[in-house]
């Protein structure tokens, strides 16, 4: 019998050889194909069938806004608040910072106004009387920023929600949040593919002695399944698993993730802080966002506050020569020109509104310090109900590839 076995071997040691390095491709093609499935396609590819969907859509853009959800509760509560950015800005010195700009559009918007309702009187004026208007104008303008931002300081979450601002962006950008998770779990994912290989390899050299025993057809498609299965499971479980250092067999272990948690929260700061949480949105939100017509209501309540402390004494005397219903005309129009140019005049404080908020240094110091398991659920929740799939998927392909190996050692 053993005569017989090595006999055989021997003449067929070409495709017995091939078994173990077969399956370690298996582990390896699977892993690779778990990854990609992870990230792409960005939107669904398949059809219907009784309103049932067949196909794919990467998990990463197809949980986009549970992830995006997931991910600003965590930042909102453990890592950074709003509250705590905006009390990073000085406004005096933001309206020193756009003091230039908010000049330059203060004299714009009298002069036209000033034309649109008075065009005579004011052509009429002298140069150094249409000056100490235009002056006083610019010289009020950057305090009503100030006045603004000192306001919306005093209650931040009034004026500004945090959580719409990253999900809006993360959903509106489905690529950003990949961007994230690939460079992130770079090591990861590359570890992750090769041991694929290796339990493969591993589970092969079992599978070659059972197919030189037995040569049972169903042992390779069997096989090529459980390795597909197997190595997908073990390997997202060593990427998390075990969340705490454990000695095994003299060896200290821990999840890759959480192993490497100071160098991943240095990369997941820098992302967040140069694409998400920068004063480019911050202002686009505040603008635009969840809470805009408060914002809009505050700037409009500043404008004519200023318009009336300049007229001061003499707004009598201006109702009088314009008319009162003019007078609230002219307010508004001066207001709505403010609101058109203030959200390109705020791009001139974001220079310094990055230096000040110094988000990138808060984020990597605190997830430094997160609990594994607090860790874990920043990067992991969104897709951990989905593992199931992949896993499955890898299962398949093993055991499609095992049968394609039964027909090439049967022939």
């Amino acid at each position: 019998m053993l005569d017989h076995l090595i006999a055989d071997f021997m003449k067929n040691w070409v495709l017995y050889v091939s078994i173990p390095f077969v399956s370690g491709i298996i582990g390896y093609v699977t892993k690779v194909v778990a990854i990609r499935m992870m990230f792409a396609p960005m939107d669904f590819i398949g059809f219907k069938i009784f309103g049932i969907p067949i196909g794919w859509q990467g998990i990463v853009p197809r949980k986009a806004e549970k992830m995006a959800t997931i991910s600003v509760e965590l930042m909102s509560t453990r890592l950074i608040t709003a509250n705590e950015v905006f009390a990073r800005l000085d406004p005096h010195r933001i309206a020193k910072e756009i003091e230039g700009p908010m000049t330059a559009a203060a004299e714009e918007i009298t002069r036209a106004v000033a034309q649109q309702y008075q065009p005579g009187l004011w052509e009429m004026m002298p140069e150094f009387a249409r000056q100490k208007i235009i002056k006083k104008m610019q010289t009020e303008a950057p305090q009503v920023v100030a006045n603004i931002m000192s306001e919306i300081q005093g209650d931040v979450d009034k004026y500004f929600d945090i959580k719409h601002m990253v999900i809006s962006n993360l959903m509106k950008d489905r690529k950003m949040l990949n961007e994230i998770f690939q460079k992130v779990g770079h090591q990861e994912f590359k570890f992750f593919s090769n041991a694929g290989f290796y339990f493969g390899f591993g589970i092969g050299l079992i599978q070659m002695i059972c197919w030189l025993f037995f040569k049972q057809p169903w042992m390779l498609p069997a096989f090529g399944g459980f390795v597909g299965f197997f190595s997908d499971w073990a390997a997202l479980q060593m990427m998390f698993r075990p969340l705490q250092p454990k000695k095994i067999m003299g060896v200290t272990v821990q999840g890759l993730f959480i192993k490497r948690q100071q160098e991943v929260a240095a990369d997941y700061a820098a992302l967040i802080s140069k694409q998400l949480l920068t004063p480019a949105n911050m202002m686009e939100e505040l603008f635009r966002g969840a809470f805009s017509d408060r914002i809009m209501e505050l700037i409009q309540r500043n404008v004519r506050e200023m318009i009336d402390a300049q007229t001061g004494s003499i707004r009598p005397l201006v109702v009088y020569a314009v008319g009162s219903q003019k007078y609230i005309e002219m307010k508004n129009v001066v207001t709505d020109k403010i609101l058109e140019k203030l959200p390109e005049t705020m791009k001139h404080m974001e220079s310094y509104a990055e230096d000040a908020m110094d988000v990138r240094n808060t984020l990597v110091e605190r997830m430094q310090r997160l609990t594994p398991e607090e860790f874990e659920g920043m990067l992991r929740p969104a897709f951990k109900e989905d593992e199931w799939s992949l896993i499955a998927v890898g299962a398949a392909l093993g055991f499609i590839v095992g049968e394609l190996q039964v027909q090439f050692m049967l022939h």
